[in-house]
């Protein structure tokens, strides 16, 4: 009997085939054999991959069970699941990382698969074993690829042997700082120093010269302790300014592999990806086919089953080196399914359940171009400190079959500290990469979030450069553009000032119609804001805040209900109001005869202006006697800049330190943070023992300046 797959966009539920034959006809897959079912998933993982898992389990008739932490218990992926379960406190280790109570849950739940998605447990060879020792489907490749390919010095040597091009350096098992620092030495500097086991930026650091190798190899080991329980080290040559191009390869049960052409990802921050574009820019089709073939052959060398990554460093005349291979689905797998029509999770899906791959090789066309941005709680002018916090405001561009909005939040979601902290992924497409670039902007400036730092201005000035439109991207884009990706601040214009003052007038007049509605007296004055006199003209002073200056501006009530605004030696003439459309509220104002209609957004005492043209915060002041007191632990040491927890504390007290001197190492966002003194001095208190958690802008410690040895002024800072 044959069964036909993969063309109806609803199934009752996941059919797994002992296939003996398989047959196509019309491009339609037909396969013959046993019939056993895959009614439930559980997804091992959180935020956006797990609500990306669970829209394809849906339209595939699968049910969906999720996993959650303490942390998460009202987040969208345990709302979107047909089940929910809590597994332990906000901290990964004893939630998301816990093998025994995900498997718990698996079978408590009768799950037939766990998919893992990615982080967390997606490469742990223990845990695939695991899920194949209880008669449950992991969703990824065999035990024994994850192994080979996750720990890099045994990859290298696979892949030198099945002929893929790869770069030296040191994977030996004598771990010893000297062994180590001998053979960074010997590669000769600058050099990479990257966990056997890692992945995502973790555990990787680059040491320049000898003097500061033993320093980014310990910050490197601590970093890979937390994330994969494992600090085994190696060391190769650091390629300069190269391209980070990698591959998306799929195989089956059956043998066959194929690869879904190449991603360009070299724009990262911290070793990891912010923006990545498929295919690759200024690529022949020679070198496409090549990398194509390369990374078949590295999928081939290990028997892989499933969704992976083979990722190349490439020099400037596009020879490519083996760098790693990710056995599992990458964050950015959305651009490689844009170009070529495909729905990776759902391959995921079938192939795990014994299928063959939906397409082969020639069957895979490469259509149009794509570009995903990662929208990440972060500031990007503070270093891309990442950020944690409500998010107040979340509007974003309407989804469509170019437009995809990848997100584990709603507005009102707070982004834990506790976790990674990208928001969303934005993908789009074009029908080329200048038509892709212009849509992937014209989205960007309509994803609008209030509450805590994003990097979205970041992405927009990146997305713009006349360097990243020619497609000149290596992976040191930012700190070679860093001008230009980092302008100063431009102080809003006159007519920005007026929309701002605007929309607080508004406001301050919907709020005083409401107190008439609820007034006995319809004829108090308290009643009226119109600034209606007598004889005379209503004048009234405003003050606003754009950053740290204060702007006057005085206000004049016209009789004919518009507004004359002064600021400085320039009059606005000002009219508008508010209309809601669509569940947001625009400001439909003119300034000088200028019409325009940005979506405005007031939270506390600061008003947001969201246009094509920009954006713009304009506060109204505090008075000092409500402000808190803020800055004080600065003024007399450091301060966390973000809450986490105390990794490591570098001194105690009465410990002499200089400027620049290290005093603790905080983790926050599966990220390592060394905070350094910001002046020189002497400790006088520590406020925070290891193992403790720090909330942001808590004191950490108290430093006490010494005095010169003349004049006895304190040191200047």
């Amino acid at each position: 009997m044959a069964a036909l797959i993969l063309k109806f966009p609803k199934l009752r539920a996941l059919r797994l085939f002992t296939q003996s034959l398989s047959w196509t006809v019309g491009g339609v897959r037909f396969v013959s054999g046993g019939v056993g079912r895959i009614e439930k998933v559980l997804i091992a993982n959180r935020g956006e991959i797990a609500c990306r898992v669970m829209r394809t389990a849906k339209k595939m008739g699968v049910r969906s069970v999720a996993v959650y932490s303490e942390a998460d218990r009202h987040a969208m992926h345990v709302a979107m699941a047909d089940e929910a379960y809590l597994i332990g406190p906000a901290a990964s280790q004893q939630s998301y990382l816990s093998m025994d109570k995900v498997l718990d849950v698996a079978k408590k739940s009768g799950s037939h698969a766990v998919h893992p998605g990615y982080g967390f447990l997606s490469e742990n060879t223990e845990f695939a074993e695991a899920c194949k020792q209880e008669g449950i489907i992991f969703i990824g490749p065999p035990s024994s690829a994850i192994r080979d390919m996750g720990i890099k010095s045994t990859s290298k040597y696979i892949m030198a042997a099945a002929g893929v091009p790869i770069i030296g350096g040191y994977h030996g098992e004598d771990q010893s700082n000297e062994r180590l620092q001998a053979e960074a030495a010997q590669i000769g500097y600058p050099v990479m120093i990257k966990a056997v086991r890692g992945g995502g930026g973790k555990g990787m650091r680059i040491a320049r010269t000898d003097s500061d190798f033993l320093e980014q190899l310990e910050s490197a080991r601590r970093e890979a302790r937390k994330s994969f329980n494992d600090d085994v080290m190696l060391v190769e040559k650091f390629v300069e300014d190269p391209r980070h191009v990698e591959v998306q390869v799929f195989g089956d049960q059956h043998g066959n592999v194929v690869y879904l052409f190449e991603r360009d990802c070299s724009v990262q921050r911290r070793h990891q990806k912010i923006i990545e574009e498929a295919p690759a820019p200024g690529i022949s089709a020679e070198v496409r086919r090549k990398l194509g073939e390369a990374a078949v052959k590295a999928a081939k060398a290990v028997n892989y089953v499933g969704a992976g990554t083979v990722e190349f460093i490439m020099d400037a005349q596009h020879n490519f080196y083996f760098m790693e291979m990710n056995t599992r689905l990458q964050v950015e797998h959305p651009v490689s399914e844009m170009i070529t029509g495909t729905d990776l999770v759902e391959w995921q899906l079938r192939v795990a359940a014994g299928e063959r791959l939906p397409l082969l090789q020639d069957d895979i066309i490469l259509s149009g171009h794509s570009f995903e941005a990662r929208i990440y709680a972060e500031d990007p002018d503070n270093d891309f400190l990442p950020g944690a916090g409500p998010l107040r405001h979340l509007s974003t561009p309407q989804a469509d079959a170019e437009t995809r909005v990848e997100t584990g939040v709603r507005e009102g979601d707070e982004v834990s500290a506790h976790y990674d902290p990208m928001i969303a992924k934005l993908v789009v497409w074009g029908r080329d990469r200048s038509s892709a670039l212009k849509k992937l902007r014209y989205c960007l400036r309509q994803y609008n979030i209030v509450g805590l730092h994003t990097n979205i201005d970041f992405l927009l000035s990146l997305s713009a450069h006349p360097e990243f439109e020619a497609g000149n991207v290596t992976t040191s884009f930012i700190p070679q553009h860093y001008a230009a990706l980092f302008p100063a601040p431009q102080a809003p214009s006159g007519a920005t000032l007026c929309r701002a003052a605007l929309g607080l007038l508004i406001r301050e007049r919907g709020r005083t119609q409401e107190f008439s509605h609820l007034s006995a007296d319809p004829y108090s004055p308290f009643g009226s804001s119109s600034g209606r006199r007598f004889n005379i003209l209503y004048s009234r002073n405003m003050t606003l805040q754009v950053g740290d200056k204060k702007v006057d501006v005085v206000v004049t009530y016209n009789k004919d209900g518009s507004y004359t605004m002064q600021i400085g030696d320039e009059a606005h003439h000002v009219t508008g109001e508010v209309k809601s459309e669509g569940g947001a509220s625009f400001l439909h104002c003119s300034v000088n005869g200028v019409e325009s209609r940005p979506k405005l957004v007031i939270v506390d005492n600061t008003v947001h202006l969201f246009s094509m043209e920009g954006s713009a915060a304009v506060s109204v002041p505090v008075p000092k006697y409500l402000a808190a007191v803020s800055g004080s632990g600065a003024q007399g040491g450091a301060v966390a800049p973000m809450t986490g927890t105390i990794e490591k504390v570098m001194v105690k007290v009465g410990d002499q330190v200089t400027a620049g001197d290290p005093l603790m190492v905080m983790i926050a966002m599966k990220m390592e943070h060394t905070i350094r003194a910001p002046k020189s001095g002497v400790i006088k208190k520590v406020f925070f023992r290891e193992g403790s958690q720090a909330s942001r802008h808590a004191p950490l410690v108290e430093l006490e300046e010494e005095e010169e040895e003349e004049g006895g002024e304190a040191a200047s800072q």
